[in-house]
């Protein structure tokens, strides 16, 4: 998950272009080199990323999953909803009763196209090498109920939607239950959904009343983008 980028100083362009053939007596005076950089290693479920239904499953109810490039435009904007689920401790996982209560305290009937938030407090530990570690989660029957409401993009502020990942392997082979791992991830089998992952910054937002943008990098067939999702409030 880690991400590489190399920067190239624009001394070291000024040289490319000398290679490419224009000698250094017809630079323009002003000219320093650009300044550039590459992506040397980056995954599309490395930093803030909105997974599509093909890193699920390969179909879902049937039919082929759509790929990143795939997800209608529309989905990715929308009214947002913070829930606050901050008060979860690691490991317990965020329950439809969590979600429906969540709603109450904030007077919220969810209608379809609203982009659904959760908020955890685990982007605290964003950068860290328990990222992974840490955390809530969402349940599958959680996760079933947010889509049965006409709810196609949610996210939060954890490494993943489920419970953390270690901890699901643990419990899986403790249990020798293999229901025990990826529950909520893999109700996109059976429902169209998708969900954004290590959101940071969802403490500085009110409950309700603003617009979010969650739009991904379209890169043809992949599974997941990275996106830089933004809130847009009318103050």
């Amino acid at each position: 998950m880690r991400v590489r980028i190399k920067h190239k100083s624009h001394q070291q362009a000024r040289w490319l272009i000398r290679l490419l053939g224009l000698p250094f007596r017809l630079f323009p005076k002003e000219f320093t080199g650009w300044a550039d950089d590459t992506i040397q290693r980056m995954g599309v479920h490395a930093t803030t990323h909105i997974d599509a239904p093909w890193h699920y499953a390969p179909t879902v109810a049937g039919e082929p999953a759509k790929t990143i490039d795939q997800i209608p435009l529309d989905w990715c904007y929308g009214d947002g909803v913070v829930l606050d689920m901050t008060h979860k401790v690691d490991f317990d996982p965020i329950t439809v009763d969590d979600l429906q209560e969540a709603l109450r305290r904030i007077d919220v009937v969810l209608k379809p196209a609203m982009i659904v938030l959760i908020r955890t407090g685990r982007d605290k530990f964003n950068g860290q090498k328990n990222f992974a570690e840490v955390g809530t989660g969402m349940s599958a029957e959680g996760t079933r109920w947010l889509i049965e409401q006409g709810i196609k993009v949610m996210g939060i502020d954890q490494w993943g939607w489920d419970l953390p990942l270690p901890y699901m392997i643990k419990q899986a082979k403790l249990l020798q239950d293999r229901s025990l791992f990826w529950q909520a991830h893999l109700v996109g089998r059976e429902q169209e959904y998708c969900h954004i992952e290590q959101l940071v910054n969802l403490a500085a937002l009110p409950p309700k009343g603003f617009k979010i943008c969650v739009f991904p990098l379209k890169i043809v067939g992949a599974s997941a983008a990275p996106a830089r999702v933004v809130a847009i409030l009318d103050e």
